[in-house]
């Protein structure tokens, strides 16, 4: 991508807006279009449900692109003391865990809300 003033001498490379790195050097998550999206711009929803008789705490509306689910989800698992995997881009959580995942979200920065009953 060509910079500011590209082929003049105060040509100058497109830098990223939060980091203030060139592009090609940045690091930010972003999101399918190519924004930087952090965790305070994204509001997942937490619910749980019943699979096969029992409790399942599911993450929804997370973007893949931004998050690195693998590790949210090894995180969450970890300090919950529970199993868990990925499923459509939904990190589902066995057992009824619901308000600690909202929780630890709202203090790992994201807009997390608890949906459902």
């Amino acid at each position: 991508m060509p910079g500011l003033f590209d082929g003049t001498s105060l040509e100058r490379p497109v830098t990223c807006e939060r980091c203030n790195k060139a592009l090609a050097d940045c690091a930010c998550p972003r999101n399918m279009k190519g924004d930087v999206c952090q965790p305070s711009d994204q509001s997942p929803r937490v619910r749980r449900e019943k699979r096969r008789g029992k409790w399942t705490t599911v993450v929804a509306e997370l973007d893949p692109e931004a998050t690195d689910l693998k590790a949210l989800l090894k995180q969450l698992r970890t300090s919950l003391g529970t199993g868990g995997g990925i499923t459509d881009g939904e990190l589902i959580l066995q057992g009824d865990h619901r308000d600690s995942v909202v929780d630890r979200l709202n203090a790992m920065g994201y807009k997390a809300k608890a949906a459902g009953g």
